[in-house]
């Protein structure tokens, strides 16, 4: 497990690195520790190495953990596609989901966050590929979604998420154009709290980092293959 360490510190050494790179400061760029199929053993390595936010893709998955590490301040984001009917446990458990894509499911998670809880933050997914294959509003729909979105109670939207093609960097740079255009185009959105651009992996958080990225999501890089 003292290899998940060193590779955690890796990892942040590219950041930092990525950040100098484009003159900017490596606090504007967080580190998700993509944890699906890693085990609990694995999530605590990453955690005693100062490791806090964690991403999963499976909801039954990522409650069993969510259940055995409740005694660690960990921060848990869903980074998977969400079904309506998973949305009851995730708004209860989690507190990001980056994977929202339609008006449903924000409406859902808004009625189904427990008020004691602070609002749940969201990422709209775009299908900036606009592949059949891949979960993620059109672009097209975007200022609509937003507007609907943004009187819900409980719920915050904090920014946009994109699983581009492998080496598609030029999506990175479109997505950040994206949220400019919403920010100049929609007045009710506030740029302190829709600053969020989840985008690079650890292949491409380099390129993601220099587009403008504030939250990348790692895990091989991290905890090496999954088995």
């Amino acid at each position: 497990m003292q290899e998940i360490s060193s590779q955690l510190q890796q990892v942040l050494c590219r950041i930092a690195k990525a950040c100098d790179q484009v003159a900017r400061k490596q606090v504007e760029v967080q580190l998700l520790a993509v944890s699906k199929r890693q085990n609990i053993e694995a999530i605590m390595a990453a955690y005693e190495a100062g490791q806090h936010d964690f991403g999963e893709n499976y909801v039954q998955e990522a409650l069993e953990k969510i259940q055995q590490l409740a005694h660690l301040p960990l921060i848990w984001h869903l980074i998977g596609a969400l079904q309506s009917n998973k949305t009851a446990e995730v708004a209860q458990n989690f507190a990001w989901v980056h994977s929202v894509d339609r008006l449903k499911i924000a409406q859902r998670l808004s009625q189904q966050r427990p008020q004691h809880l602070p609002p749940l933050n969201i990422c709209l997914q775009v299908n900036i590929d606009n592949q059949d294959t891949k979960s993620g509003c059109q672009i097209s729909e975007l200022p609509d979604l937003v507007k609907a979105i943004l009187p819900l109670p409980h719920i915050v939207l904090r920014g946009l998420m994109i699983i581009p093609q492998a080496q598609n960097y030029q999506a990175f740079t479109q997505l950040a154009h994206i949220r400019q255009q919403l920010l100049a185009t929609i007045p009710a959105l506030n740029s302190q709290v829709f600053d969020t651009l989840s985008m690079g992996m650890s292949d491409d958080l380099e390129q993601a980092i220099a587009a403008g990225s504030t939250m990348v999501r790692v895990g091989t890089a991290i905890f090496g293959q999954r088995t």
